[in-house]
């Protein structure tokens, strides 16, 4: 189809065995491979009609094979054509295949060129598959098309087929109105009249209907009243409506006129076109049912008729009816019932209507009842007995589920279970005698079944149990009181009390309880709180639980013992709907109760999230319209309007099964004023409790008409390189359940198509499980679900492990719920550890690794999110029965020992994976395990396919290729720590082996590989490593710090210890000048404030040079030993460090005063208070308010270091603000200053010796603030990765000798401090050095002075003191210290 002079023709070809054609014409054919169907050879039927069918012939084949051959004339066309039509079937075989036999030859497809296109319609009897016509161009060529149908014609011929099919046959239930009066005989076929309508009808019938395409018969099938209607059927294929009118046409004419046909009466009823199908199979009572008529017909005129009750269905509360035209090629009409009663059985019909033709299909349905059966009322004795309670269902299937509920006088909790192979639950519960009244005759409780199935139906039945105490049958056990009842306001408050022998002291412990009175109503996910006072101090055990006895997770709630009184706090961050209902406070004392109930109402509201909007963004054009949808999961009360700028509008609500959408349709010309433009949309949901919540952005584009090249029915519309985000629940025609439900796709436009540039779809079970798992982590009995949950993660995931490996997505979301089941802090048993690593030996298997590349492509942390999923596991992991624990599996591997107190043993444990050659060891000696407290967990994981996931490092120089093994501690540690690993060395190129751990701080979170404090040595085939931690963690101050090991880190340490001892000697030496010369010095005020100045900066230095040795001290081996004292280090250099720049910012302050405002003179006690203020206040307030707004947190200090969090809570911009303001702040009035003192103003005559003091102090500030934003300068240059050496080398030397800069510059530069320093000590030789001294002091270049300040913007606390500058890339640690995964890396 190259050239558009040439016309295509398609011939298929049957063909007994496997046969190629060879064409005898003076044309070269071109044969597809296009699908060969293999079927055998049919015997009633003719051949020539036969497509699909299959006999018993035990050896005949038949072949369908599709020739394509290009004519350069068009005129030879019709020639070919006749001599096809001339030839004589079946052809035989040659000499050499005489079996071989050519049943028919048929033109099927013809193209022709139509302008600069191809158009490429089918013969008489033939029609495009639906599969073409969903996805190429249509053109309307002919009006041969079938009756609503628009997919005759297709604009180019498909390259790889199939092309236009053989209509099957269909059957026309006709009926045509005479304008004659009925006579009875026409009911009787036996009669002469019959016969005679008969004959005739048929006649003309046959010479009409015979233009039909793919025409077989039609016969007359009765007459009824209605003046005469006849009845007949047509055996035909699916005619045109414009054919159909000829034929009818055809009919009256051939009539004789006596008949009286009326034209305008006939009408056509296809019977088995249509695609009829009923949601459930079994119908329940008050199920919601889905009927669906799928027909391919192009048409919304759809109309449903109940035959019983001999009405057609209109939309109401509870039928609802949508029709859908899908791409303009096939109608679905959904026909909902909601909750269906018995009166609603019976036979439906969905027709559609079509110019002449009727598609009509009939169903018939039945409604079941659901019918309990149960073990009938009991009579319960208080003595901690079982007893089961049952139910079972009259028929046996699959329930969504069966709840248990109860209502009566107590409350007694009970477990339910369902029974295999039956359709029963039982309800199995213990009374013990502090759940039971006593001094009655029993209390009656009433226990409901309630069974539901998938589609909303419920059935119920009740037990009464009446329960008895023991004592009220024994009376030899004690008397039993009568139980208190304290009302108070909003609440109730029960307190039961059990007396005997044993029980006298817990008499006197009876306690009072008051539970906050206000009602508590909420809306989903709000938060709210509970707090229950106790009038009694003393108790043994206090806890939450629900009033059906199900306790509340104790992380949702905190005890407090006072003097004189207890109290309890239930505390809900963000509510859901589970948290609807009565809880109970609960304190024990002994045997004694004492009970407070409290009722929270938790309101419908859907989150953001739960929101499922579309578009999420979308083009029209300037005059279109679109429309928008938000829908949720629920069907209830809400209010939506949907917000478009200021504009709000509201929506109109439809229901699809479970799934309620509410819809708004934009229309641009009435809503915006101009174009283009982007508009936001948002749709509000407001519940009962008049709470709302906003959907997320859906973006509206209006873009010019022209611009336009993409349009997509479902996708939308779009120009050239648009890309836009849609959910993978509306990017899907198909509406089945195995169609995606989660994740977003993004699309592309591309020429005049959309391309999928990105899919993160999930599929439904996978969807389904990961909302099941958000829910959990917000229950409030999330400890007793996870278990269950867990096994039923592994079962489904190996279930659909074929999804997982087949979609980005679905992997992805499984990692997600192992990331969120891991945060869930309870601890973990052995069964639950076995089901989390079934399921990682599921999703690390090797089919499924090409899906993790692709996943990584896309999002590079998941394999980093899935490793510390796995240690937040492992730390969890309590082993109760033995102290030796062992999960062995194809992808990944467990060992773990629990320490218990006496001899420790060591810590050993060894991994071989036979299936990839790999093995590794670990081992933690005695003495390392004997500093673990008691009861304390190591795990090893180890991974064998992990390491082909993990990423690279943040520079790509390091790749994993080795075993991965990750070790934990369930208890913090405390003390330096040492792990000695060996992995198989698999450099056979002859790389360099480096140990490395994994980071999960690098990469801006997304983790990479680190070889701080690891340490390798190689023997042979195995390479041998040493790490003095469990955790991540690193000394680097930038991401290019230099190794530990190399010559510049050596340097650094060195040049970092003498600058220390330089500057804390250079710092006390400074304070003892001060204190010498302090009268000789500081006899007018200007020289008075300079000198406080210069004391405080000093002393603030000193203090925080003081507090970082203390800081060195506390943390080794890279822990942080003690926390509290890590806090107050971090509070006080914190303090120090700022002290030293407000001090500096206080002198030049006082400089610039002392110029500037000459005539305004203050009192040296209010410069003194204003300086002490500005010096040590500010300081203060800015510390204090850091360390309380991330302290309680425990985001103050970094994890690994003490001083300021950078990466949590970037708390470190409360020391860099303030110092990089009070720099430019110095560096201007050091400008000013001068200025003022070199062009002094008429009256600026301040006198001799204050002159001299000013001076000097502009010396003071003009040398050491450069420096200080000198020094600043260098310590930000290393934060950049790939900075210079020589940036780590000044900046250490700036920061390490400031103490000394400070006493040669600060102090003894200072031309009356060394005169002071000459009398105080006046000998002959002080006075023989003095010019020297001061033309020294008048010399010495600016350049080679220091800061005071700036010693350590960030995390310079490594065990050797060096000053470094961090940055928020630092390498860092999990707060908790206790595991890592290690590698071996080239």
């Amino acid at each position: 189809m190259k050239h558009p002079g040439r016309t295509t023709l398609c011939f298929v070809i049957l063909v007994i065995y496997s046969f190629q054609v060879t064409a005898t014409w003076n044309i070269e054919p071109t044969i597809h491979p296009l699908s060969l169907q293999e079927r055998e050879l049919a015997e009633e039927e003719p051949l020539r009609q036969k497509r699909a069918v299959a006999t018993s012939h035990p050896t005949a084949q038949e072949y369908t094979v599709d020739i394509e051959i290009s004519f350069e004339n068009a005129s030879f066309l019709e020639p070919v054509k006749a001599y096809l039509n001339s030839l004589s079937f079946p052809i035989q075989g040659n000499d050499t295949d005489l079996t071989a036999n050519i049943l028919s030859i048929e033109v099927t497809t013809v193209c022709r060129p139509t302008g600069n296109e191809i158009w490429c319609s089918c013969e008489t009897g033939y029609r495009w598959p639906q599969e073409q016509c969903l996805h190429n161009l249509t053109c309307q060529e002919h009006d041969n098309a079938p009756a609503g149908h628009r997919c005759n014609c297709l604009k180019g011929l498909p390259p790889n087929g199939p092309f236009c099919q053989l209509r099957r046959d269909i059957t026309l239930r006709m009926s045509v109105r005479l304008n004659v009066g009925f006579q009875e005989d026409l009911r009787n076929t036996s009669s002469a009249l019959y016969r005679s309508y008969k004959t005739d009808l048929e006649t003309a019938f046959w010479k009409g209907y015979s233009v039909l395409p793919g025409f077989k018969l039609v016969t007359v099938t009765g007459f009824r009243p209605g003046s005469v209607v006849v009845a007949y059927e047509i055996r035909t294929t699916t005619p045109s409506p414009a054919v159909m009118h000829r034929a009818n046409e055809l009919v009256t004419q051939n009539l004789n006129q006596t008949y009286k046909m009326d034209y305008n009466s006939f009408q056509a009823v296809i019977s088995n076109e249509t695609r009829f199908s009923v949601t459930p199979e079994i119908i329940f009572e008050g199920d919601t049912v889905t009927l669906v008529c799928e027909t391919d017909i192009p048409s919304s005129n759809v109309s449903w008729h109940h035959v019983g009750k001999h009405s057609d269905i209109q939309n109401g509360s509870r039928f609802w009816v949508y029709t859908t035209v899908l791409n303009n090629l096939t109608s679905v009409s959904r026909l909902t019932v909601f909750n269906i009663t018995l009166g609603d059985a019976g036979e439906y019909i969905c027709k559609l209507t079509i110019d002449i033709f009727e598609y009509e299909s009939r169903k018939k349905i039945n409604v079941t009842p659901i019918r309990i059966f149960d073990n009938g009322d009991m009579e319960v004795t208080c003595d901690n007995s079982p007893v089961s309670l049952n139910c079972c269902s009259e028929i046996n299937v699959n329930w969504s589920s069966v709840e248990w509920k109860q209502e009566g006088e107590i409350t007694i909790p009970g477990n339910s279970e369902a029974d295999s192979g039956s359709s029963c639950s039982r309800y199995t519960l213990r009374a013990d005698g502090s759940q039971c009244p006593s001094g009655s005759a029993g209390r009656k409780v009433i226990y409901t079944c309630e069974f539901t199935s998938f589609h909303g139906a419920r059935g119920s039945k009740s037990i009464e149990v009446t329960f008895t105490s023991v004592g009220h049958k024994s009376s030899h056990k004690g008397e039993v009181r009568e139980h208190l009842r304290h009302v108070m306001e909003m609440s109730t408050v029960q307190s039961t009390t059990g007396i005997s022998l044993e029980t006298h002291k817990a008499q006197e412990q009876q306690a009072n309880l008051t539970i906050t009175p206000d009602p508590i109503s909420v809306s989903e996910g709000q938060n709210f709180s509970i707090k229950c006072i106790s009038d009694v101090s003393n108790y043994d055990e206090v806890y939450w639980k629900t009033s059906a006895g199900i306790k509340i997770y104790q992380r949702f709630y905190t005890a407090r013992r006072y003097p004189d009184r207890a109290e309890s706090v239930l505390t809900v961050r963000s509510s859901t709907r589970e948290w609807n209902g009565t809880y109970q406070c609960v304190f024990r004392y002994m045997n004694s109760f004492s009970v407070a109930t409290k009722d929270v109402t938790v309101h419908p509201l859907p989150q953001e999230l739960d929101i499922m909007v579309d578009p999420l963004e979308a083009s029209i054009p300037c005059t279109g319209s679109h429309p928008f949808m938000c829908c949720v999961e629920e069907d209830e009360d809400y209010k939506v309007t949907f917000q478009v700028d200021a504009l709000s509008f509201p929506a109109t609500k439809e229901v699809h099964g479970k799934q309620v959408c509410y819809k708004f349709n934009f229309m641009a010309k009435s809503i915006v004023s101009w174009c283009p433009k982007h508009v936001d949309v948002f749709c509000h949901f407001t519940n009962a409790a008049n709470n709302s919540v906003r959907s997320r952005s859906m973006k509206l584009n209006l873009v010019p008409g022209e611009s336009i090249t993409c349009r997509d029915p479902i996708i939308g519309v779009g120009e050239p390189g648009k890309v836009i985000p849609k959910l993978c629940r509306f990017s899907n025609l198909s509406s089945s359940s195995a169609s995606p439900v989660g994740g977003i796709k993004i699309y592309k436009c591309v020429g005049s198509r959309w391309e999928v540039k990105k899919s993160d779809c999930i599929s439904a079970p996978i969807n389904s499980l990961l909302q099941l798992a958000k829910a959990l982590s917000k229950s409030p009995s999330q400890d007793k679900k996870l278990p269950t949950y867990l096994k039923d993660l592994y079962v489904s995931t190996d279930k659909v492990a074929h999804e997982v490996s087949s979609f980005p997505g679905n992997l992805g979301a499984v990692v997600k719920i192992l990331d969120l089941l891991s945060t869930v802090p309870i601890q973990v048993n052995s069964e639950m550890m076995m089901d989390v690593l079934s399921t990682l030996n599921v999703i690390l298997d090797k089919p499924i690794l090409s899906t993790w590349k692709v996943l990584q492509q896309q999002q590079t942390n998941h394999s980093s999110q899935l490793l510390d999923s796995v240690e937040r596991f492992s730390r969890a992991l309590r082993s109760k029965d033995s102290t030796v624990f062992s999960i062995s599996h194809t992808n990944v591997q467990m060992r773990g020992m629990v320490i218990k107190s006496g001899s420790p043993q060591r810590y050993e444990q060894k991994f071989v994976f036979s299936d990839s050659g790999l093995w590794g060891n670990v081992a933690i000696n005695e003495h390392h395990v004997e500093n673990l407290q008691p009861d304390t967990s190591i795990v090893t994981v180890a991974f064998p396919t992990l390491k082909t996931i993990l990423t690279q490092d943040t520079q790509g120089k390091h790749s994993a290729n080795s075993l991965v093994m990750t070790t934990t501690v369930s208890h913090k540690i405390t003390a330096p720590f040492r792990i000695s690993m060996t992995f198989k060395n698999n450099n056979f190129l002859g790389g360099k082996p480096q140990c490395v751990f994994w980071n999960f701080s690098l990469a801006n979170y997304t983790g990479g590989w680190d070889s701080s404090g690891c340490y390798m040595e190689v023997d042979g085939d195995s390479v041998n490593c040493t790490c003095d931690h469990l955790t991540s963690f690193s000394i680097l101050m930038s991401p290019d710090s230099p190794d530990p090991d190399s010559l510049l880190k050596v340097l650094l340490d060195i040049i970092s210890y003498i600058g220390l001892c330089f500057s804390i000697l250079s710092l006390a030496a400074c304070l003892v000048v001060e204190a010498v010369v302090w009268k000789s010095v500081t006899k007018n005020r200007t020289s008075y404030m300079r000198h406080i100045c210069i004391v405080n900066i000093a002393a603030s230095l000193l203090v925080a040079d003081i507090w970082f040795i203390v800081a060195s001290t506390i943390r080794d081996h890279h822990y942080v030993l003690n926390e509290t004292a890590c806090v107050a280090a971090t509070f006080f250099i914190h303090f120090f460090y700022l002290s030293v720049f407000f001090w500096m910012l206080t002198l030049g302050l006082m400089l610039f005063y002392r110029l500037v405002f000459i005539l305004h003179d203050s009192s040296k006690s209010i410069q003194k208070t204003i300086a002490f203020s500005l010096g040590y206040g500010c300081p203060l307030i800015i510390s204090v308010i850091t360390v309380g707004a991330t302290q309680p947190r425990e985001v103050y200090t970094r994890k690994n270091a003490c001083w300021l969090n950078w990466e949590d809570t970037k708390a470190l911009l409360a020391f860099v603000i303030p110092a990089l303001i009070i720099v430019v702040v110095n560096m201007t009035i050091t400008v000013v200053v001068i200025t003022k003192i070199l062009r002094p103003s008429i009256g600026d005559k301040p006198n001799k010796q204050e002159k001299n003091s000013l001076f000097q102090i502009t010396k003071s500030i003009g040398v050491l603030t450069p420096l200080l934003g000198l020094t600043w300068g260098f310590g930000l240059a290393t934060v950049f990765e790939g900075s210079n050496a020589v940036f780590h080398i000044v900046f250490t030397l700036l920061n390490a000798f400031q103490g000394l800069f400070i006493l040669l510059f600060g102090c003894l530069w200072d031309q009356k401090v060394q005169e002071a320093l000459l009398k105080k000590f006046s000998l002959s030789r002080w006075s023989s050095q003095h010019s020297k001294s001061t033309s020294l002091g008048s010399s010495t270049p600016v350049f080679s002075m220091s800061s005071p300040i700036s010693r350590r913007f960030n995390n310079l606390f490594g065990k050797t003191g060096t000053y470094n500058v961090s940055t928020p890339e630092t390498t860092s640690s999990s707060l908790e210290n206790t595991s890592s995964a290690y590698s071996l890396l080239n």
